[in-house]
This record gives structure tokens, C-alpha cells and sequence, in this order.
């Protein structure tokens, strides 16, 4: 399979992906905790000093982790009977599904979130990721029946997990990946950005005074992309309308709902999948935003500094 037939892959599975249900984000409710955190911050500067000795005491009595852990369902199960100290977020790894048979191997892992007070919006979260899982799965049971039918042999994998991006007191970013082989692998990542505080999902539109991000984040991007090609002869992108090649196919401008992060320095980070602007063996990409160059169209800087 080449990497343009491959590149037509990646776009079905993320298409795929964008059908699948999610809860409803809260764009407005982002934007009103924006301004009640710029309100909020002002109080706090007269309040710096009983704040130090309130976070001092809170941090000698405070458990708050956040764990990796291979487990049953029975035992996930269990798990929800376990006391809550305080406002404590786990991420669970839930491994879900597993398929072994000579050369069709698949290993789904799940994360299950615990602890956020919203109840309603963890589980549905929760459903989500299961739901994703259950369909990749199906899914593959199908590609292998169809190939055992028709008894093409060859080899058949698909592997899911996640990676915990950011864990602070106000976010956690997770990203869930998804690895599919046949001949070669293609990677697609999705992530859920979620302000603990306020339970809330932090989509990429509520953190911008309009539409303008899109434009303003793809200039950069474009920098970065040619600044790493003329300084690493190893590394190439496809950019629209500069190489023979890929003509109107290249990257011109990220979408409006571009999968994003926020990292442990208050950054923002756009990702690309694999074969998504670049070849295969650059594999999944990221570029960091500098938040001088979108501090204007910010809505303002609770997440992003």
C-alpha cells in the first residue's frame, strides 16, 4: 500500500471518528469562567498572602495522583467504591479487548477518568472512549473474517492507548492513539482537554475571540514547518501549492476543530496524524503555538499563557 493510499486511510478513520457521538462542549460556559477568572484574578492580588498559607496547609494533607493501571473490568468496577479524598482525578488504563491469532493481533487499552465532581460529563467521557474501543474492535473482526473468507492472509493490527499530556491542578489533557497495520502502520491521535476545576471540555474555537485562529495558528505553523526543513534535510512537509508533487494537496490551514493540547507549560500544542502533512516516517506530528503570536485573538489567558 502506498502512502497515498494510506494517506486516503487515515482521512476514513478520522472521519470515522468525527461521527461518533461526544458530549455536548460548552463553548459559552469556557468563555464566562475566562472572564470570571480575569474578575477573580484581580481580587487575588490582595489576597496573595492568606492564598500562600491556605496552599501551604492544603499541600500537607492533599493525596491527588494520577495512575496507569492495568486492570479487570470486575476490578474497574470496584474501584468506584473506593472513598474520594478530596477533589482526586484518576485516569484508569481499562484493558478492554485483546485479539492473538498468528498474524491478526489486536491489544485496545481504554482510559476510564475518575474523581472529576461532574459526574454526568465523566461518564460521558467514559462511554465515549468505550464506544471508540467497541467500534475499532467490531471493526477489525470484520477485516478478519474477510480476509480469512477470501483467505488473503497477510498481516492485520490494530493497537490503542493514551497518553497523559497535562495533569495540573486546572487541566488534564489525554490524548488516545490508535495504530493501525497493514504492510505498514498509520497513527491517529485524539485528544479531550478538560478544565477540573470547572468541568468543563475546552474546545480549540472557545479559547479565540473569533475565527481569526485559524489563519493566525497555520501562518505559524507554515514558519516553524519551513524553519525545521531548511535547518534538517531529514524532515519535509507537504505545504499547498510549494511542491510539484502535492499541488492543492499539501497543508494550507488547519481546521477549525484541529485536534490540540494544552501542555504543563500552559502552551498550546496543535497535532497532526501520521501522513496528515507530512510522510509516514515523520510520523504523528506537533507544533507548540507561541502564545506571543496568539496572545491578541486569545479570549483570555486562564489556559494558555
Amino acid at each position: 500500500m502506498n502512502s497515498s493510499e494510506f494517506r486516503n486511510k487515515m482521512k476514513t478513520m478520522k472521519d470515522d471518528y468525527d461521527d461518533i457521538k461526544i458530549p455536548q462542549e460548552l463553548e459559552m460556559t469556557i468563555k464566562r469562567v475566562v472572564e470570571d477568572f480575569k474578575k477573580e484574578e484581580m481580587r487575588n492580588n490582595k489576597m496573595k498572602k492568606n492564598i500562600k498559607n491556605v496552599m501551604v496547609t492544603a499541600a500537607a494533607v492533599a493525596i491527588v495522583f494520577t495512575g496507569a493501571v492495568n486492570i479487570s473490568p470486575a476490578f474497574a468496577e470496584s474501584m468506584t467504591d473506593i472513598p474520594v479524598i478530596g477533589n482526586i482525578v484518576r485516569v484508569i488504563n481499562l484493558n478492554q479487548y485483546k485479539y492473538d491469532e498468528g498474524t491478526y493481533n489486536a491489544d485496545l487499552q481504554t482510559p476510564i477518568i475518575e474523581g472529576l465532581e461532574d459526574t454526568d460529563l465523566q461518564k460521558s467521557l467514559n462511554s465515549k472512549y468505550i464506544q471508540e474501543n467497541r467500534m475499532l474492535f467490531e471493526q477489525f473482526e470484520k477485516e478478519v473474517a474477510q480476509m480469512e473468507e477470501f483467505s488473503e492472509g497477510g498481516h492485520l493490527g490494530i493497537d490503542t492507548g493514551f497518553e497523559i499530556k497535562t495533569d495540573n491542578e486546572q487541566i488534564l489533557s489525554i490524548g488516545r492513539y490508535v495504530v493501525n497495520t497493514v504492510g505498514s502502520s498509520s497513527t491517529t491521535f485524539r485528544y479531550d482537554t478538560v478544565d477540573k476545576k470547572n468541568d468543563i471540555i475546552i474546545t480549540l474555537p472557545s479559547l479565540f475571540k473569533d475565527e481569526k485562529y485559524t489563519e493566525v495558528i497555520s501562518s505559524n505553523i507554515k514558519e516553524q514547518m519551513k524553519k525545521q526543513m531548511k535547518e534538517d534535510e531529514n524532515k519535509a512537509y507537504w505545504l499547498a501549492r510549494e511542491t510539484e508533487i502535492m499541488g492543492d494537496e499539501g497543508f494550507e490551514k488547519i481546521d477549525k476543530d484541529q485536534q490540540f493540547y494544552i501542555n504543563e507549560d500552559s502552551k498550546l500544542v496543535i497535532s497532526f496524524d501520521k501522513y496528515e502533512v507530512a510522510p509516514g516516517y515523520m510520523g504523528v506530528i506537533e507544533f507548540v503555538i507561541p502564545t506571543e503570536k496568539i496572545q491578541e485573538i486569545l479570549a483570555g489567558n486562564l489556559y494558555i499563557r
